[in-house]
């Protein structure tokens, strides 16, 4: 498999470090650095460096080949992720090797699916979505842009999850269920149609 060359991560977090060990899994990458608002005070997240801060972006991505924003906010990773289009860096999206995609999915632009994701047929995931850990979009499900699927969350078919909403840890939803944009929902939630 050909290098990608340089990959670009905006937030040294812990999920950041969690896209950055997906990143290496693939073996699609030369390099891998961190993007980091803890720059100059903090240069190593795991064991990846931290080239540069946030408001360094201009600079930071004229060394990378893509990028991808890793920070759970929606809006922040929205922000962030319009920069780095603002800049013409072209977006990665990281599926850990021990993820599964429906090849009928579509996966959109910057969108990280984490280890023991699923997300299944005729799914369609907007730009910098995060589906995380175990988390599954079933068949014909609808993510919108800067959705944010938390861990174990699970999905039926046909659910649609509008712009920036954030379904945290251990939530459901039943078939057909529609989660407004920029809705929060609290740890296991529960959501059936009505």
């Amino acid at each position: 498999m050909k290098s990608k060359g340089t990959l670009l991560i905006v937030g040294g977090g812990g999920h950041g470090r969690a896209v950055a060990e997906a990143a290496a899994m693939t073996g699609e990458w030369a390099g891998i650095v961190f993007a980091d608002d803890a720059y100059p005070a903090q240069q190593q997240s795991g064991d990846w460096r931290i080239v540069g801060s946030t408001g360094q972006l201009p600079e930071l991505a004229r060394g990378c080949h893509a990028a991808i924003v890793a920070i759970g906010n929606q809006a922040v990773r929205q922000r962030l992720t319009d920069t780095l289009v603002a800049l013409d860096v072209p977006l990665a999206t990281v599926v850990h090797p021990r993820a599964w995609v429906s090849a009928l999915a579509v996966i959109g632009a910057g969108s990280a699916i984490m280890a023991g994701a699923v997300v299944g047929a005729c799914a369609r995931l907007g730009r910098g979505v995060i589906v995380n850990a175990n988390a599954t979009a079933d068949h014909d499900a609808v993510l919108g842009d800067f959705a944010h699927l938390g861990v174990g969350v699970q999905l039926a078919g046909g659910v649609v999850v509008e712009d920036r909403a954030w379904l945290q840890a251990g939530s459901c939803a039943g078939y057909r269920v529609r989660v407004p944009a920029d809705a929060v929902l609290p740890p296991g939630s529960r959501l059936i149609a009505d």
